[in-house]
């Protein structure tokens, strides 16, 4: 593999040194405060996150896996318990089921939008596990919102909680309304490569129902209602206060990132329009999508990467296997309706560059090599 072609920055070093002057300055007031844990930086952005995803509580915690795992058990999904989710998801979705006690139920993909398709949950209600399935786990995979109409219809027939894995989807919105304000709650995560990223691990759920929420808070610090006194079991949880600073410091300006992301997607689109062996993404109507990753498809994709990568161009699979196809957690796929759109997508999949700092020209170089692969016909 050649190296990487000078027009292509690392997202988050470039994102951090674009902003370095306001994050160093912010890092440096918490640290200048001494209040480190759960302190105003944190209290201040759960709010702010609120807001902005237009809801009343914002909790925050560690990562967004645990955000999952703290939603379920917030919900009193558990031991016994089933969710529905689609395979095609970044691992930690199913990692926080497991951890909350419940068991996965893989749902396939739609082919177009990636994300759970609602006709695969009706087949996977209808089977082996269906009766233990309590909660449905929607991945606004990418950055595309599930369709949460027809979801939320099935939920409400069947009388199951409907939740938004919003891991890779802030700034998206559906029907006007952004991801984290669609369902009875969403988790979100603020890893470094994210729309809105840490520098380090921090996440955050989101919900209307104050209630759960306050279960939430009591959950992430051991169970405390009051210090030192547990009154349930709980974890350590707690969105760091350095996190918290850094993260209000990019909240600013994320919706004219994400508007950023937008942009350089449809420069890839018309470039890469009509290619006979590579589809450019499509967003369902209705939607936003937030472009956290730009993932074409082609029957020839292994070809295709080798080609981008010597030529210096940091393409990546996301994901090279679906989580039913990987060891660890092959086990529950026996209790899955089939899973083909999934198996079919996961051969097809590549991530062209895309982040709010790259340039026109890195978009330009990506669709004039594609143009010129030799494959291509």
């Amino acid at each position: 593999m050649a190296a990487t072609h000078p027009l292509f920055t690392a997202y988050p070093v470039e994102d951090f040194r674009r902003r370095e002057a306001a994050l160093v300055e912010a890092t440096a007031g918490v640290m200048r405060g001494g209040h480190y844990i759960l302190g105003g930086e944190v209290a201040q952005f759960e709010a702010e996150w609120a807001a902005w995803c237009g809801v009343g509580e914002a909790i925050g915690v560690a990562n967004g896996t645990d955000a999952i795992e703290l939603l379920l058990r917030g919900l009193g999904i558990g031991c016994g318990d089933a969710v529905a989710v689609p395979s095609h998801t970044a691992v930690a979705s199913i990692s926080a089921i497991r951890r909350a006690g419940a068991d996965p139920v893989y749902v396939d993909l739609e082919a177009a939008s990636f994300t759970l398709c609602p006709d695969s949950l009706e087949a996977a209600l209808r089977g082996p596990a269906g009766g233990r399935v309590k909660a449905v786990l929607a991945v606004h995979i990418y950055g595309h919102p599930a369709d949460m109409e027809r979801l939320a219809a099935i939920c409400q027939r069947e009388g199951l909680v409907l939740l938004e894995d919003g891991a890779q989807s802030h700034g998206a919105t559906l029907g006007g309304r952004r991801v984290g304000s669609l369902a009875r709650g969403a988790a979100f995560s603020f890893y470094p490569t994210k729309n809105l990223g840490a520098i380090g691990d921090a996440g955050a759920i989101t919900t209307d129902d104050a209630a759960l929420a306050e279960r939430m808070r009591e959950i992430r610090q051991y169970g405390w209602r009051e210090r030192y006194l547990s009154a349930v079991e709980g974890v350590n949880s707690r969105l760091d206060e350095l996190q918290a600073a850094i993260l209000r410091v990019k909240l600013g300006d994320l919706a004219e990132s994400v508007a950023r992301r937008q942009a350089l997607a449809a420069r890839y689109r018309e470039g890469l329009a009509g290619h006979s062996l590579v589809a450019a993404p499509t967003v369902r109507e209705g939607c936003t999508h937030a472009f956290h990753l730009h993932v074409v498809r082609s029957p020839q994709r292994d070809a295709l990467m080798e080609y981008l990568l010597e030529l210096g161009i940091p393409v990546a699979r996301h994901y090279p296997a679906a989580v039913h196809q990987q060891a660890g957690y092959a086990g529950f796929a026996g209790q899955s309706p089939g899973l083909r759109e999934t198996e079919r997508a996961v051969a097809e999949i590549l991530s062209l560059p895309l982040h709010p700092w790259l340039s026109e020209a890195a978009v330009d170089f990506t669709i004039e090599a594609v143009r010129a692969w030799p494959v291509s016909g």
